[in-house]
């Protein structure tokens, strides 16, 4: 075992030896910047819709949540809604015609009391007149006339009242109250909207990290997507080649598989080295230093590369402005 190490060693190093790219190769791989979906509401995990490895469509159901809660919170906010509108509209129209036609009724007595008082105070101003009664009794017969006339308009301005609608400071504390309920019921809906999750967006589920029946903390995501144009190319060059590079310029990416040559452009450059010298710059370490430079291929090529993949970067010289974004 310890003869075939050092031969296993060397075998290795020949192999890299020839695997290695041209001098102008710069090294690097593709990376992925998932869309990792979660729920602001937290709850058990009752129906996973989708698997890894699978492709989701904008607004494909991706899983949900129980709900039972949220549905019986709606149902209450929908029905404080019902109740705020009915008041509302009840405000706005007069009494209902049953009651109406009590108080018309209450007007026909009051009316034909008020005619028999009439006629009282003509016989009993006759009867004084005639020295036939007191003078008191007059007076008793024009108050019991004045007490009708009194009574006979009352239920006429109630009447006239409960035709119209309720006072405008009631209604307008009515209206509010209706803007509330309708606000509580978007809540509501909301919340309950929460618990059943749909796609952002269309891409590749990478992974699930949860399963049914599991419990799902607020904001914890459960499926993680990665969109075809959110796939880089991340690659390290030295400090001596940092200056020779601009955001926007174009690289070429070849990958083991690739059909062709991918053209992507730097959007990208890190403003810290990778690797930091423990003392002073020397001209051994600061060939030592590596600065990290994302660029990203067209929405077209992207699909190409894989996360992780190991590529190969070639620097074009010349600055092209052209659209490389997804």
């Amino acid at each position: 075992m310890t003869v075939r190490l050092p031969m296993l060693i060397c075998l290795v190093a020949l192999l890299s030896a020839c695997g290695e790219p041209a001098p102008d190769t710069l090294l690097g791989y593709a990376e992925g910047e998932y869309v990792r979906v979660a729920s602001p509401a937290a709850g058990r995990l009752v129906d996973l819709r989708v698997q890894r490895g699978a492709q989701a469509q904008a607004g494909d159901p991706l899983y949900a949540l129980e709900s039972e809660n949220e549905a019986a919170q709606r149902r209450e906010a929908a029905d404080r809604l019902a109740q705020a509108q009915a008041r509302l509209a009840d405000l706005r129209k007069g009494r209902r015609p049953e009651e109406i036609a009590v108080v018309r009724a209450q007007v026909a007595q009051a009316d034909a009391a008020l005619e028999l008082a009439r006629n009282e105070l003509r016989r009993t101003e006759k009867l004084v007149a005639d020295k036939f009664v007191s003078r008191q009794r007059l007076d008793e017969a024009q108050t019991a006339y004045e007490r009708d006339q009194a009574r006979v308009r009352e239920l006429h301005a109630q009447l006239d009242t409960m035709r119209l609608a309720a006072r405008s400071d009631e209604i307008r504390a009515a209206e509010a109250e209706v803007g509330a309920a309708s606000a509580n019921l978007e809540q509501a809906q909301w919340l309950l909207d929460q618990k059943a999750i749909r796609s952002p967006v269309a891409g590749l589920v990478q992974d699930t990290l949860f399963v049914p029946g599991e419990w799902v903390p607020a904001g914890a995501p459960v499926v993680a997507l990665l969109p075809p144009t959110h796939i880089k190319v991340r690659f390290f060059v030295p400090e001596t080649t940092l200056g020779t590079l601009k955001v926007g310029q174009r690289i070429t990416v070849r990958c083991d598989g690739c059909a062709a040559p991918i053209a992507a452009g730097i959007r990208y450059i890190s403003p810290q080295a990778e690797y930091t010298p423990p003392v002073i710059y020397s001209r051994d370490n600061r060939a030592k230093l590596l600065f990290m430079v994302e660029a990203w291929p067209s929405a077209a090529d992207a699909p190409a590369l894989h996360p992780g993949q190991p590529v190969d970067v070639a620097l074009e010289t010349a600055l092209d402005t052209s659209d490389t974004t997804p």
